[in-house]
């Protein structure tokens, strides 16, 4: 214990300046390799952040945070912390994170739209250096109004932001394919035969879905059917929401073939509720999701889905968030693949 003691003395009294003489580089060098600030190269930065490790050096956010600085801790804002889909977004973030010296603050609203401005505030107030928001922009730009003030007062300060997804706000932003992957699922399905499609869809007023049923009606309307009457059963974004889409459907369009939930945490809700009432997937009905959670390919019968690029969308956006700013908000768009498994197959 006490030589325990003695060693966390040691390492507390190390400075900065301590780290920057043993890695033979400038003060202000070794506070910007260790920041995770620009103007350092990578090599010389990873050298310093290798040195610092070896000598045992911790960095004192605090005293920064008191002195009026920001910290090398970025916010990450999610619907839901424990959704697959945010949870893989946020191992990109938390992995670009680690290279860089920085740590990660997840706050997450719970889906409540009133709740992002107030989990926004908390991270300003913990002078976080970079914010990445990871949940759907709205359709209604009123909804995003007490965010953006916030997004926007944070970057006035100097602080960085991006956004994953379709977003009115004015920041970089990481964009999925949606509308493209919407298109290819449905094309796959109506290619297998099926003409009396339903979608379970989560909230409407979520950017996501409006980018993804987009999609979708292009492929029913290249198909030379009419988009306007495809039935469309919005629900939450969750599993027990897909069971009671699937209700809906089952009740209000009996002999639908097959069902595009628009998430994944949906799809298990769907083939859930179908089996409930007798129904065979793929066999009476087939069924698709959408993200491609690790979980999708593991379930009877495995999901054809849409894979989206999660863990790189979260990667990509801090990397992003770590940059100085640009003249004009970057876009940096990331592709989708179609992946059909055994949850598909030709009407009966």
């Amino acid at each position: 214990m006490a030589r325990e003691t003695k060693r966390s003395q040691g390492r507390s009294a190390l400075r900065l300046v301590d780290v920057a003489e043993r890695a033979g580089v400038s003060l202000a060098t070794a506070s910007r390799s260790l920041s995770g600030s620009d103007g350092v190269s990578q090599a010389v930065a990873a050298h310093v952040r290798h040195v610092a490790q070896q000598m045992g050096y911790v960095a004192n956010a605090h005293a920064r945070t008191l002195a009026g600085g920001t910290t090398s801790v970025a916010g990450l804002l999610v619907y839901e912390v424990g959704d697959p889909y945010f949870a893989e977004i946020a191992s990109g973030v938390v992995k670009v994170a680690a290279t860089h010296g920085w740590s990660v603050q997840i706050g997450h609203t719970e889906r409540r739209a009133s709740d992002e401005a107030v989990q926004l505030r908390l991270m300003r107030a913990h002078r976080v250096g970079a914010i990445v928001m990871a949940g759907s922009g709205y359709v209604d730009a009123a909804m995003e109004a007490e965010a953006e003030k916030e997004l926007t007062a944070f970057e006035d300060d100097g602080g960085r932001v991006v956004v994953i997804g379709r977003h009115h706000v004015r920041a970089d932003a990481v964009l999925a394919d949606n509308t493209a992957g919407g298109e290819a699922v449905a094309a796959h399905v109506l290619g297998l035969g099926h003409r009396r499609l339903a979608v379970a869809a989560g909230p409407d007023h979520l950017t996501t879905i409006a980018d993804r049923l987009t999609g979708i009606r292009a492929a029913v309307a290249a198909a030379g059917l009419d988009p306007g009457a495809l039935p469309v059963v919005h629900a939450p974004f969750t599993r027990e929401g897909g069971r009671d889409a699937v209700a809906r459907i089952l009740a209000e369009h009996p002999g639908t073939t097959a069902v595009l939930a628009l998430n994944d945490a949906m799809a298990t809700g769907v083939v859930s509720g179908l089996r409930d009432r007798g129904l065979a997937v793929p066999g009476d009905v087939s069924v698709t999701g959408f993200d491609d959670i690790q979980v999708a390919q593991d379930l009877s019968p495995a999901l054809t889905t849409v894979r989206l690029p999660m863990t790189e969308m979260g990667a990509v956006a801090l990397e992003l968030a770590l940059r100085p700013a640009a003249a004009r908000p970057r876009r940096r768009h990331l592709a989708h693949a179609l992946v059909v498994r055994d949850s598909t197959a030709p009407p009966p």
